[in-house]
């Protein structure tokens, strides 16, 4: 396995080497072979080999990145990989390079006097999460190996111990670009972007003016992405800048989930007392956290370039966000029919349905049929069948076939119930549960006798407030 060491080398002063603290006696229960197959990796063994040394010490160099960040909207300058470590970078056969970063090995200089690691838990959480994603088309981190240990750590109680390792096209978020800026380092601010350019953006060097290209770049990739979120109900739950991806990818799963009993403004994350993170927020405070970025431009661009490129915002995620779910239920992507969605949506929420379920009830419902069984999914029955003719006859002038619409509407999400199901087993020592949910999320759309068996919502009262802590 070739590791490059790119952003350790360029941008030195933005990172400190670490001595990492592997968990004892470990094993590698999880490794996703069809991305390790994409980047030409080893086997599991093998890479475990590769990574650490038979004295269980880390076999390559490790850095923990510094940033800062807005959490809950207060600026906090005093993050970093706090647990976190860039192993490297590899590339596949087509050039694309991805980071290698290593989540639990231990303190760092940013832990703040947290024990830098990970429980289990947590790190199959974002496992399977990170891939349910990836499967569902929606712009993510993957992870490519979950180790595990008999090393409990303590969190509000002892809890098994993991470590994971992460790719993403680099880990550099918005809290990178706001710390050189709010600490007025900007010759290494400058570098900083200048390596994002070159390296990750890099068809913005060929306009006129690469920051404001860069800045556009940033704000359309966060629109398509948040639109994505709300059209399949993925709920954050911890938005803060810390949290954000330049590359507009969904980033640091901590207490998300995937609404269920539909309700517009959800909140899953039991920290989030005044719901800033709610489902229905989560646009908004995207748009707030691209502001904070756009701070870090103002060296390189005027007000006006700024307030041009995050205007952009809004007409994006509109436009994707109505194409998708106009989409999924398969009328024309036009303004004449989003009252038709909005009022489906409302339906939904009114009664707290099954968000996923409903759709894909939806979508295999004869639009022919003038009164149809899914009626009876609905207390009030006169306001479906009101929304149902006028539905219907907008699908019909569309023309399209129920087959088309399967793969926009999932069977399969990675739901809380499951998820803990999955948990309780392999703290347990059972990993079964989780490759067999696995097996599920990675064919989402398809119906056959492994997805039916995990396409079940849980009962409302499976889906409460969830944990940071991790």
């Amino acid at each position: 396995m070739q590791l490059h060491h790119r952003y350790a080398t360029e941008l030195a002063d933005t990172v400190s080497a670490v001595k990492p603290q592997p968990l004892s006696e470990m094993s590698m229960p999880m490794y996703n072979r069809e991305l390790a197959a994409q980047f030409e990796l080893p086997d599991s063994d093998a890479l475990m080999s590769a990574i650490f040394d038979e004295g269980g010490e880390l076999a390559t160099n490790a850095v923990a990145q510094k940033y800062g960040g807005h959490q809950f909207g207060q600026w906090n300058p005093f993050l970093g990989d706090g647990r976190g470590l860039l192993l490297g970078e590899v590339s596949d056969d087509q050039g694309t390079s991805f980071d290698l970063h290593l989540k639990g090995a231990g303190q760092t200089p940013y832990s703040r006097h947290a024990d830098g690691r990970a429980v289990l838990r947590s790190t199959l959480r974002e496992y399977i999460a990170s891939e349910a994603l990836h499967h569902l088309r929606i712009p993510t981190s993957r992870a490519l190996c979950l180790m595990t240990s008999e090393q409990s750590i303590v969190r509000e109680l002892p809890e098994p111990g993991a470590m994971m390792i992460r790719m993403a096209p680099s880990h550099i978020r918005f809290g990178h670009f706001e710390f050189y800026y709010h600490n007025k380092q900007q010759d290494t601010l400058d570098k900083l972007m200048q390596y994002t350019l070159t390296h990750h953006f890099p068809e913005c060097l060929q306009d006129a003016n690469p920051h404001k290209a860069l800045l556009t770049a940033i704000t359309l990739r966060t629109a398509r992405m948040v639109a994505l979120w709300q059209a399949y109900g993925f709920v954050h739950g911890v938005m803060n800048t810390d949290n954000m991806s330049i590359h507009g990818i969904t980033f640091d799963y901590g207490p998300y989930a995937f609404i269920e009993h539909f309700q517009s403004d959800a909140v899953f994350n039991h920290s989030d007392y005044e719901g800033r993170y709610a489902f229905d927020r989560q646009p908004g405070i995207a748009l707030w956290n691209l502001n904070a970025l756009a701070y870090a431009f103002s060296g390189h661009l005027n007000t006006d370039d700024i307030r041009a490129c995050l205007t952009l915002f809004e007409p994006t995620f509109l436009s994707q966000y109505h194409h998708q779910m106009l989409s999924r239920i398969g009328l024309e992507d036009n303004a004449e029919n989003e009252p038709c969605l909005n009022t489906w949506l409302s339906l939904l929420n009114a009664e707290k349905r099954d968000y996923t379920q409903s759709f894909r009830q939806l979508i295999m419902t004869d639009p022919q049929q003038e009164s149809v069984p899914l009626r009876d999914q609905f207390v009030d029955r006169n306001a479906f069948d009101n929304w149902w003719q006028d539905y219907r006859q907008r699908r019909l002038a569309a023309g399209v076939a129920n087959d088309a619409l399967y793969p926009l509407n999932p069977l399969v999400i990675p739901r809380t119930h499951y998820l803990q199901s999955a948990i309780d087993a392999a703290e347990q020592g059972d990993f079964g549960p989780a490759h067999k949910l696995m097996e599920a999320i990675r064919q989402p759309f398809d119906d056959n006798e492994i997805t039916r068996e995990y396409s079940q919502p849980g009962a409302a009262s499976s889906q409460g407030s969830l944990s940071c802590s991790s």
